[in-house]
Protein backbone atom coordinates (compact mmCIF):
# COMPACT_ATOMS: atom_id res chain seq x y z
CA UNK A 1 0.00 0.00 0.00
CA UNK A 2 1.04 3.19 -0.91
CA UNK A 3 1.87 5.36 2.04
CA UNK A 4 -0.83 8.39 2.27
CA UNK A 5 1.01 10.56 3.12
CA UNK A 6 3.94 10.03 -0.02
CA UNK A 7 0.69 10.51 -2.13
CA UNK A 8 -0.17 14.11 -0.49
CA UNK A 9 3.32 15.50 -1.44
CA UNK A 10 4.32 13.86 -4.74
CA UNK A 11 0.67 13.24 -6.37
CA UNK A 12 2.40 14.46 -9.82
CA UNK A 13 5.11 11.77 -9.34
CA UNK A 14 2.47 8.77 -8.47
CA UNK A 15 0.23 10.00 -11.65
CA UNK A 16 3.10 9.70 -13.58
CA UNK A 17 4.09 6.61 -12.27
CA UNK A 18 0.17 4.93 -12.30
CA UNK A 19 0.24 6.67 -16.43
CA UNK A 20 3.21 4.39 -16.76
CA UNK A 21 1.90 1.38 -15.46
CA UNK A 22 -1.94 1.51 -17.70
CA UNK A 23 -3.83 2.54 -14.01
CA UNK A 24 -6.82 4.86 -14.57
CA UNK A 25 -6.78 5.50 -10.75
CA UNK A 26 -8.35 9.13 -10.12
CA UNK A 27 -5.23 10.11 -7.73
CA UNK A 28 -7.27 13.65 -7.23
CA UNK A 29 -10.56 11.53 -5.68
CA UNK A 30 -8.36 10.19 -3.87
CA UNK A 31 -7.07 12.86 -2.01
CA UNK A 32 -10.12 14.83 -1.95
CA UNK A 33 -11.64 11.96 -0.08
CA UNK A 34 -8.12 12.28 2.48
CA UNK A 35 -8.74 15.99 2.77
CA UNK A 36 -11.79 15.06 4.04
CA UNK A 37 -11.10 12.53 6.03
CA UNK A 38 -8.58 15.07 7.71
CA UNK A 39 -11.28 17.79 8.45
CA UNK A 40 -13.34 15.52 9.94
CA UNK A 41 -10.37 14.38 12.14
CA UNK A 42 -9.61 18.36 13.11
CA UNK A 43 -13.62 18.95 13.76
CA UNK A 44 -13.36 15.78 16.36
CA UNK A 45 -10.63 16.61 18.08
CA UNK A 46 -12.15 20.25 18.47
CA UNK A 47 -15.24 18.93 19.99
CA UNK A 48 -13.31 16.49 22.14
CA UNK A 49 -11.21 19.25 23.25
CA UNK A 50 -14.49 21.33 24.23
CA UNK A 51 -15.94 18.02 26.13
CA UNK A 52 -12.62 18.30 28.03
CA UNK A 53 -13.34 22.07 29.12
CA UNK A 54 -16.99 20.86 29.76
CA UNK A 55 -16.15 18.13 32.16
CA UNK A 56 -13.43 20.34 33.88
CA UNK A 57 -16.34 22.96 34.12
CA UNK A 58 -18.76 20.35 35.47
CA UNK A 59 -15.98 19.15 38.09
CA UNK A 60 -15.28 23.10 39.32
CA UNK A 61 -19.42 23.78 39.84
CA UNK A 62 -19.46 20.47 42.07
CA UNK A 63 -16.26 21.41 44.18
CA UNK A 64 -18.05 24.79 45.17
CA UNK A 65 -21.47 23.22 45.02
CA UNK A 66 -22.72 25.67 42.67
CA UNK A 67 -25.69 24.22 40.03
CA UNK A 68 -24.17 21.86 37.26
CA UNK A 69 -26.89 20.87 36.08
CA UNK A 70 -26.93 22.92 33.04
CA UNK A 71 -23.33 22.21 32.17
CA UNK A 72 -24.02 18.25 32.51
CA UNK A 73 -26.65 18.74 29.78
CA UNK A 74 -24.52 20.78 27.52
CA UNK A 75 -21.70 18.29 27.70
CA UNK A 76 -24.25 15.29 26.85
CA UNK A 77 -24.76 16.81 24.16
CA UNK A 78 -21.06 17.51 23.28
CA UNK A 79 -20.63 14.12 23.71
CA UNK A 80 -23.51 12.99 21.55
CA UNK A 81 -22.05 14.85 18.97
CA UNK A 82 -18.33 13.44 19.39
CA UNK A 83 -19.86 9.60 19.04
CA UNK A 84 -21.17 10.59 15.62
CA UNK A 85 -17.94 12.50 14.54
CA UNK A 86 -16.44 8.99 15.64
CA UNK A 87 -18.58 7.61 13.44
CA UNK A 88 -18.19 10.07 10.49
CA UNK A 89 -14.18 9.66 11.05
CA UNK A 90 -14.39 5.89 10.79
CA UNK A 91 -16.50 5.71 7.64
CA UNK A 92 -14.05 7.99 6.12
CA UNK A 93 -11.23 6.00 7.00
CA UNK A 94 -12.64 3.16 5.55
CA UNK A 95 -13.37 4.80 2.43
CA UNK A 96 -9.84 6.02 2.22
CA UNK A 97 -8.27 2.40 3.05
CA UNK A 98 -10.69 0.88 0.14
CA UNK A 99 -8.94 3.34 -2.46
CA UNK A 100 -5.70 3.11 -0.76
CA UNK A 101 -5.85 -0.65 -1.38
CA UNK A 102 -6.40 -0.56 -4.94
CA UNK A 103 -3.48 1.57 -6.03
CA UNK A 104 -0.21 -0.33 -7.26
CA UNK A 105 3.02 0.18 -6.51
CA UNK A 106 5.41 2.35 -7.74
CA UNK A 107 7.70 0.84 -10.16
CA UNK A 108 11.42 1.75 -9.51
CA UNK A 109 13.32 4.27 -11.43
CA UNK A 110 15.15 1.52 -13.27
CA UNK A 111 12.21 -0.09 -14.78
CA UNK A 112 11.76 -0.22 -18.78
CA UNK A 113 8.64 1.90 -19.49
CA UNK A 114 6.15 0.43 -21.43
CA UNK A 115 2.57 -0.77 -21.99
CA UNK A 116 3.33 -4.33 -22.19
CA UNK A 117 5.40 -7.20 -22.55
CA UNK A 118 6.97 -5.75 -25.41
CA UNK A 119 8.85 -3.19 -23.74
CA UNK A 120 10.34 -5.96 -21.20
CA UNK A 121 14.45 -5.75 -21.35
CA UNK A 122 16.35 -8.63 -21.90
CA UNK A 123 19.35 -8.77 -19.13
CA UNK A 124 21.07 -12.29 -19.78
CA UNK A 125 20.52 -15.87 -21.11
CA UNK A 126 22.34 -19.26 -20.07
CA UNK A 127 22.65 -22.52 -22.18
CA UNK A 128 21.55 -23.52 -25.82
CA UNK A 129 18.15 -24.84 -26.59
CA UNK A 130 18.32 -28.28 -27.86
CA UNK A 131 18.65 -29.12 -31.42
CA UNK A 132 16.54 -32.19 -32.43
CA UNK A 133 16.64 -34.15 -35.88
CA UNK A 134 13.32 -35.41 -35.38
CA UNK A 135 10.10 -33.96 -35.28
CA UNK A 136 9.72 -32.20 -32.02
CA UNK A 137 6.61 -33.06 -29.71
CA UNK A 138 5.05 -30.94 -26.84
CA UNK A 139 4.53 -32.32 -22.79
CA UNK A 140 1.11 -33.02 -24.11
CA UNK A 141 1.94 -35.45 -26.91
CA UNK A 142 4.91 -36.78 -25.02
CA UNK A 143 2.91 -36.98 -21.11
CA UNK A 144 -0.18 -38.68 -23.15
CA UNK A 145 2.28 -41.54 -25.04
CA UNK A 146 4.21 -42.53 -21.84
CA UNK A 147 0.86 -42.26 -19.99
CA UNK A 148 2.04 -40.27 -17.14
CA UNK A 149 -0.17 -37.04 -18.23
CA UNK A 150 -3.49 -38.03 -18.03
CA UNK A 151 -5.63 -34.69 -18.79
CA UNK A 152 -9.03 -36.94 -19.63
CA UNK A 153 -8.97 -38.12 -16.45
CA UNK A 154 -8.29 -34.54 -14.98
CA UNK A 155 -11.14 -33.12 -16.59
CA UNK A 156 -13.67 -35.75 -14.99
CA UNK A 157 -12.27 -35.32 -11.69
CA UNK A 158 -12.85 -31.49 -11.67
CA UNK A 159 -13.17 -30.16 -15.20
CA UNK A 160 -10.97 -28.15 -17.23
CA UNK A 161 -7.54 -26.85 -16.66
CA UNK A 162 -6.74 -29.86 -13.94
CA UNK A 163 -4.50 -32.62 -14.79
CA UNK A 164 -3.27 -36.50 -13.18
CA UNK A 165 0.17 -37.21 -13.01
CA UNK A 166 0.86 -40.89 -12.99
CA UNK A 167 3.94 -43.33 -12.40
CA UNK A 168 7.03 -41.72 -13.43
CA UNK A 169 5.01 -38.17 -13.85
CA UNK A 170 3.54 -38.26 -9.80
CA UNK A 171 7.52 -39.57 -9.52
CA UNK A 172 8.93 -36.46 -11.25
CA UNK A 173 6.97 -33.63 -9.68
CA UNK A 174 8.04 -35.02 -6.38
CA UNK A 175 11.53 -34.99 -7.42
CA UNK A 176 11.32 -31.65 -8.97
CA UNK A 177 9.91 -29.96 -5.45
CA UNK A 178 12.64 -31.99 -3.06
CA UNK A 179 15.16 -30.74 -5.51
CA UNK A 180 14.62 -27.45 -5.23
CA UNK A 181 13.40 -27.12 -1.16
CA UNK A 182 17.13 -29.54 -1.12
CA UNK A 183 18.76 -26.89 -3.29
CA UNK A 184 17.27 -23.27 -1.33
CA UNK A 185 17.80 -24.44 2.12
CA UNK A 186 20.99 -26.83 1.81
CA UNK A 187 22.60 -23.96 -0.38
CA UNK A 188 21.22 -20.97 -0.26
CA UNK A 189 20.31 -20.86 3.28
CA UNK A 190 16.34 -20.18 3.42
CA UNK A 191 14.52 -21.71 6.15
CA UNK A 192 11.65 -24.25 5.41
CA UNK A 193 7.91 -23.27 5.76
CA UNK A 194 4.97 -25.59 5.48
CA UNK A 195 2.50 -23.26 5.85
CA UNK A 196 -1.66 -23.94 5.90
CA UNK A 197 -3.15 -24.25 1.93
CA UNK A 198 -5.87 -22.07 3.06
CA UNK A 199 -5.73 -18.21 4.98
CA UNK A 200 -8.06 -15.68 6.40
CA UNK A 201 -9.02 -12.42 4.00
CA UNK A 202 -6.72 -10.36 6.22
CA UNK A 203 -3.43 -12.72 4.93
CA UNK A 204 -5.19 -12.32 1.38
CA UNK A 205 -5.46 -8.61 1.94
CA UNK A 206 -1.89 -8.22 3.52
CA UNK A 207 -0.34 -9.53 -0.05
CA UNK A 208 -1.95 -7.59 -2.29
CA UNK A 209 -4.32 -10.30 -3.42
CA UNK A 210 -7.21 -8.65 -1.99
CA UNK A 211 -9.75 -6.48 -3.17
CA UNK A 212 -7.74 -6.47 -6.45
CA UNK A 213 -7.93 -10.04 -7.13
CA UNK A 214 -10.70 -11.36 -5.61
CA UNK A 215 -12.17 -12.70 -8.85
CA UNK A 216 -8.82 -14.93 -9.39
CA UNK A 217 -8.91 -16.50 -6.21
CA UNK A 218 -10.76 -19.79 -4.97
CA UNK A 219 -12.39 -19.61 -1.47
CA UNK A 220 -14.92 -21.58 0.90
CA UNK A 221 -18.51 -20.91 0.86
CA UNK A 222 -19.47 -19.08 3.84
CA UNK A 223 -16.13 -19.08 5.23
CA UNK A 224 -13.69 -16.64 5.48
CA UNK A 225 -11.22 -18.95 3.84
CA UNK A 226 -9.21 -18.51 0.82
CA UNK A 227 -6.89 -20.88 -1.32
CA UNK A 228 -3.53 -19.56 -1.25
CA UNK A 229 -3.31 -18.70 -4.94
CA UNK A 230 1.07 -18.83 -4.46
CA UNK A 231 2.60 -19.65 -0.94
CA UNK A 232 3.31 -15.73 -1.31
CA UNK A 233 0.50 -14.87 0.95
CA UNK A 234 1.17 -17.43 3.95
CA UNK A 235 4.73 -16.54 3.97
CA UNK A 236 4.08 -12.42 3.66
CA UNK A 237 1.48 -12.82 6.95
CA UNK A 238 3.43 -14.92 9.01
CA UNK A 239 5.40 -11.85 10.64
CA UNK A 240 1.86 -9.33 9.95
CA UNK A 241 1.20 -6.86 12.65
CA UNK A 242 4.96 -7.89 14.35
CA UNK A 243 8.13 -5.50 14.86
CA UNK A 244 11.14 -7.76 14.11
CA UNK A 245 14.40 -7.04 14.75
CA UNK A 246 17.12 -5.14 12.44
CA UNK A 247 19.58 -8.09 13.33
CA UNK A 248 17.24 -10.55 12.69
CA UNK A 249 17.00 -9.60 8.68
CA UNK A 250 17.43 -10.91 6.19
CA UNK A 251 15.06 -13.34 7.25
CA UNK A 252 14.49 -15.87 3.96
CA UNK A 253 11.67 -18.58 3.67
CA UNK A 254 11.67 -21.66 1.20
CA UNK A 255 7.94 -22.95 0.99
CA UNK A 256 6.34 -25.65 -0.97
CA UNK A 257 2.53 -25.32 -1.75
CA UNK A 258 -0.17 -26.23 -4.28
CA UNK A 259 -1.55 -22.99 -5.85
CA UNK A 260 -5.22 -22.04 -6.76
CA UNK A 261 -6.39 -19.47 -9.34
CA UNK A 262 -9.18 -19.20 -11.07
CA UNK A 263 -7.60 -17.55 -14.39
CA UNK A 264 -10.48 -15.53 -14.83
CA UNK A 265 -8.57 -13.06 -16.92
CA UNK A 266 -7.10 -15.97 -19.22
CA UNK A 267 -9.66 -17.01 -21.18
CA UNK A 268 -8.73 -18.96 -24.23
CA UNK A 269 -5.29 -18.46 -23.11
CA UNK A 270 -3.22 -21.59 -23.34
CA UNK A 271 -6.14 -23.82 -23.01
CA UNK A 272 -3.55 -26.73 -23.99
CA UNK A 273 -2.14 -29.14 -21.64
CA UNK A 274 -0.38 -27.92 -18.09
CA UNK A 275 0.63 -24.71 -18.45
CA UNK A 276 -2.51 -22.72 -17.12
CA UNK A 277 -3.93 -24.67 -14.59
CA UNK A 278 -6.56 -24.09 -11.64
CA UNK A 279 -4.36 -25.59 -9.79
CA UNK A 280 -0.41 -26.16 -9.61
CA UNK A 281 2.98 -27.11 -7.39
CA UNK A 282 5.21 -24.22 -6.38
CA UNK A 283 8.41 -23.87 -4.22
CA UNK A 284 8.38 -20.14 -3.55
CA UNK A 285 11.26 -18.21 -2.13
CA UNK A 286 10.43 -14.46 0.55
CA UNK A 287 12.50 -12.60 2.14
CA UNK A 288 12.16 -9.94 5.00
CA UNK A 289 15.03 -7.16 4.41
CA UNK A 290 15.55 -3.41 5.41
CA UNK A 291 15.33 -1.28 2.92
CA UNK A 292 18.66 -0.83 1.95
CA UNK A 293 19.36 -4.85 1.89
CA UNK A 294 16.64 -5.04 -0.36
CA UNK A 295 17.81 -4.48 -4.27
CA UNK A 296 20.41 -6.81 -3.21
CA UNK A 297 18.69 -9.68 -2.12
CA UNK A 298 16.36 -9.10 -5.50
CA UNK A 299 19.57 -9.77 -7.30
CA UNK A 300 20.57 -12.84 -5.27
CA UNK A 301 16.87 -14.76 -5.29
CA UNK A 302 17.24 -14.68 -8.77
CA UNK A 303 20.33 -15.87 -8.80
CA UNK A 304 19.07 -18.67 -6.14
CA UNK A 305 16.01 -19.39 -8.81
CA UNK A 306 18.36 -19.95 -11.71
CA UNK A 307 20.26 -22.62 -9.95
CA UNK A 308 17.60 -24.66 -10.19
CA UNK A 309 17.35 -24.51 -14.07
CA UNK A 310 21.27 -24.91 -14.04
CA UNK A 311 21.30 -28.11 -12.37
CA UNK A 312 18.70 -29.43 -14.89
CA UNK A 313 20.74 -27.95 -17.72
CA UNK A 314 17.83 -26.33 -19.33
CA UNK A 315 18.17 -23.08 -21.42
CA UNK A 316 16.96 -19.49 -20.05
CA UNK A 317 16.71 -16.48 -20.08
CA UNK A 318 16.30 -13.41 -17.54
CA UNK A 319 13.90 -10.45 -18.46
CA UNK A 320 12.99 -7.21 -16.74
CA UNK A 321 9.56 -6.63 -17.17
CA UNK A 322 7.88 -3.10 -18.18
CA UNK A 323 5.93 -1.27 -16.44
CA UNK A 324 2.89 -2.19 -18.45
CA UNK A 325 3.83 -6.00 -17.48
CA UNK A 326 4.61 -5.75 -13.70
CA UNK A 327 2.32 -7.23 -11.14
CA UNK A 328 -0.01 -5.28 -8.55
CA UNK A 329 2.48 -5.47 -5.45
CA UNK A 330 5.91 -4.95 -7.31
CA UNK A 331 8.67 -2.37 -7.95
CA UNK A 332 10.69 -3.94 -10.02
CA UNK A 333 10.51 -7.87 -11.10
CA UNK A 334 12.27 -9.97 -12.99
CA UNK A 335 11.06 -12.74 -14.60
CA UNK A 336 12.99 -16.02 -15.82
CA UNK A 337 12.04 -17.82 -18.85
CA UNK A 338 12.87 -21.05 -19.67
CA UNK A 339 13.01 -22.70 -23.50
CA UNK A 340 9.89 -24.73 -24.15
CA UNK A 341 10.76 -26.70 -27.54
CA UNK A 342 7.42 -27.65 -28.07
CA UNK A 343 6.75 -24.33 -28.39
CA UNK A 344 10.24 -22.95 -29.96
CA UNK A 345 10.18 -20.17 -27.24
CA UNK A 346 10.91 -19.05 -24.19
CA UNK A 347 7.88 -18.93 -21.81
CA UNK A 348 8.01 -17.33 -18.24
CA UNK A 349 8.97 -20.53 -15.32
CA UNK A 350 9.65 -17.47 -12.19
CA UNK A 351 9.16 -14.21 -11.50
CA UNK A 352 11.27 -12.45 -8.92
CA UNK A 353 9.81 -9.50 -7.30
CA UNK A 354 10.94 -6.40 -4.63
CA UNK A 355 7.94 -5.10 -3.24
CA UNK A 356 9.35 -2.58 -1.18
CA UNK A 357 7.32 -1.40 1.64
CA UNK A 358 3.87 -2.16 -0.17
CA UNK A 359 3.05 -5.45 1.35
CA UNK A 360 4.54 -4.43 5.00
CA UNK A 361 2.26 -1.47 5.14
CA UNK A 362 -0.43 -3.30 4.12
CA UNK A 363 0.38 -6.50 6.91
CA UNK A 364 1.95 -3.58 9.34
CA UNK A 365 5.19 -5.61 9.15
CA UNK A 366 7.99 -3.52 10.67
CA UNK A 367 11.67 -3.39 12.46
CA UNK A 368 13.38 -1.93 15.12
CA UNK A 369 16.86 -0.43 14.84
CA UNK A 370 16.76 2.81 16.77
CA UNK A 371 13.39 3.99 18.65
CA UNK A 372 11.33 4.28 15.79
CA UNK A 373 9.50 1.26 13.92
CA UNK A 374 10.08 1.70 9.89
CA UNK A 375 8.77 -1.14 7.54
CA UNK A 376 10.45 -3.82 5.95
CA UNK A 377 11.06 -4.51 2.27
CA UNK A 378 9.58 -7.93 0.83
CA UNK A 379 10.56 -9.92 -1.83
CA UNK A 380 9.33 -12.94 -3.82
CA UNK A 381 10.11 -15.28 -6.31
CA UNK A 382 9.31 -18.69 -7.43
CA UNK A 383 11.76 -21.30 -7.33
CA UNK A 384 10.22 -22.80 -9.40
CA UNK A 385 6.69 -23.04 -10.64
CA UNK A 386 6.99 -27.08 -10.72
CA UNK A 387 4.57 -27.90 -13.42
CA UNK A 388 6.38 -25.84 -15.73
CA UNK A 389 9.61 -27.31 -14.86
CA UNK A 390 8.06 -30.53 -15.39
CA UNK A 391 7.12 -29.43 -18.75
CA UNK A 392 10.85 -27.79 -19.31
CA UNK A 393 11.82 -31.37 -18.82
CA UNK A 394 9.61 -33.47 -20.49
CA UNK A 395 10.67 -31.58 -23.91
CA UNK A 396 13.89 -30.70 -23.61
CA UNK A 397 14.67 -34.05 -22.88
CA UNK A 398 13.20 -36.19 -25.12
CA UNK A 399 14.31 -38.77 -27.73
CA UNK A 400 13.24 -39.65 -30.95
CA UNK A 401 11.97 -42.72 -29.68
CA UNK A 402 9.50 -40.97 -27.62
CA UNK A 403 11.37 -42.13 -24.24
CA UNK A 404 12.34 -38.86 -22.07
CA UNK A 405 16.08 -38.93 -20.13
CA UNK A 406 15.76 -37.96 -16.76
CA UNK A 407 18.42 -35.15 -15.60
CA UNK A 408 21.28 -36.16 -13.30
CA UNK A 409 20.65 -33.98 -10.87
CA UNK A 410 16.75 -35.42 -10.56
CA UNK A 411 18.20 -39.20 -10.32
CA UNK A 412 18.80 -39.53 -6.82
CA UNK A 413 15.50 -38.50 -6.17
CA UNK A 414 13.95 -40.79 -8.33
CA UNK A 415 16.07 -44.26 -7.26
CA UNK A 416 18.43 -43.92 -9.66
CA UNK A 417 15.78 -43.56 -13.10
CA UNK A 418 18.15 -42.33 -16.06
CA UNK A 419 14.94 -42.37 -18.19
CA UNK A 420 11.02 -42.57 -18.42
CA UNK A 421 9.77 -44.52 -21.25
CA UNK A 422 6.23 -46.43 -22.97
CA UNK A 423 4.70 -48.46 -20.33
CA UNK A 424 5.32 -52.10 -21.70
Amino acid sequence: MIDVKFLRENIEALKTALANRGSDIDLDAVLQLDGRRRELVHETEQLRAEQNRANEEIARLKKNKEDAVPAIAAMKEVSARVKEMDERVREADAALRDQMLIIPNMPDARVPIGPDASANRLERQWGTPPQFDFEVRDHVDLGTRLGILDFEAGAKLSGARFTVLKGAGARLERALISLMLDTHISEHGYTEVLPPFMVLGASMEGAGQLPKFAEEAFSLKGRDLWMVPTAEVPLTNLHRDEILEAGSLPIRYAAYTPCFRSEAGSYGKDTRGMLRQHQFDKVELYKFTTPEQSWDELESLVRNAETILQKLGIAYQVVTLSTGDMGFCSAKTYDIEVWLPGQNTYREISSCSNCTDFQARRANIRFRRDKKPEFVHTLNGSGLAVGRTLIAVLENYQQADGSVVVPEALRPYMSGVERIEPAS
